[in-house]
């Protein structure tokens, strides 16, 4: 029975998928995070490898035919040094199949549709959105990072809610349940133990407050409503801005934002801006999978079954 396997690494989590050549799941593995730009390379390699074996346990490794690994931050590998810790990793879980890497809104866009063309926006830890063509990435919007972009991202709207906290607590101002809970998970009692302690953290850790935004939307918190509202403003800019106005491609939307208040936003925002369907994906790997099954079998590769 010949396998394939996809890989979804982002900047929080790593998922590896094994399918059969008819699209049934036979294994899965989680693993943290393996983009090579929010992690030390050796970290996010040593992810790859333990979500794989999680994935391919009890299975034979030696029949899978064919494996895609779709990852942020995948220009990374290009250099040499950090693409052979990866397919060190790759070889020591046992596969002998070629590392295809693509880019993770490549993988985001097959796993919602198997349509050829469209575009797609990942916003999950950081925020890209891609036009396809043809199954490749032909152009991109977003994904600077968290120094420079990561609009409307995870790591956006964490760092919005540590912001909107400070501003309320320099105004003296009564603290609302999002600044409550900001201070909270902190562990601080004043503005400057917040600082203090969001500072001596890396900066990606500021996506750990994003959670908060979502539970004080739902209780109509007004911080939390205007962040998500700017998040989905801010995510619907960067995936129009690689379509043409007449495009009536798919929109496909993956990440771990999809399934909160700013997914839910975003997907009104752009049914409203584009004349184009909108599909709320989930599940990076599945969509890496389904591009390892096409390198066997073509275009006509059964899309894998649901988890």
């Amino acid at each position: 029975m010949d396998l394939v396997v996809g890989l979804d690494a982002g900047g929080t989590s790593t998922r590896a998928l094994v399918l059969d050549l008819d699209g049934t799941r036979l294994g899965q593995g989680v693993a943290g995070g393996a983009n090579p730009n929010s992690h030390p390379p050796n970290v996010a390699a040593a992810h790859i490898g333990e979500a794989l074996a999680e994935a391919l346990d009890g299975l034979d490794s030696r029949k899978v035919r064919s494996g895609v690994l779709g990852m942020a931050g995948a220009t990374k590998l290009a250099d040499p040094a950090i693409f052979d810790l990866f397919h060190d990793a790759w070889t020591h879980a046992g596969l002998h199949c070629p590392m295809r890497v693509v880019t993770d809104i490549e993988a985001a866009f097959a796993t919602g549709t198997s349509s050829p063309d469209g575009t797609a926006l990942v916003a999950g830890t950081g925020s890209i959105a891609g036009r396809i063509a043809g199954h490749r990435m032909v152009a991109q919007s977003g994904g600077y990072g968290w120094l420079i972009g990561d609009d409307g991202s995870a790591f956006w709207l964490g760092r919005e809610a540590v912001r909107a906290t400070l501003k309320l607590l320099d105004l003296d101002a009564p603290l609302e349940g999002l600044a409550t809970a900001v201070l909270t998970a902190a562990g601080a009692k004043n503005r400057g133990q917040l600082i203090n302690v969001v500072n001596d953290r890396p900066p990606i850790a500021l996506a750990k407050f994003a959670p908060l935004v979502s539970s004080a939307y739902h209780h109509g918190d007004p911080e939390a409503l205007s962040i998500v509202a700017n998040a989905a403003r801010l995510l619907a800019d960067t995936a129009t801005a690689v379509r043409d106005p007449s495009d009536t491609s798919p929109i496909v939307l993956v990440g771990s934002l999809i399934k909160t208040p700013v997914g839910t936003r975003l997907k009104e925002e752009l049914l409203a801006r584009c004349n184009a369907q909108v599909i709320m994906a989930t599940e990076g790997a599945a969509g890496a999978a389904w591009l390892a099954a096409v390198d066997v079998l073509g275009p006509d590769a059964p899309r894998p079954s649901r988890s």
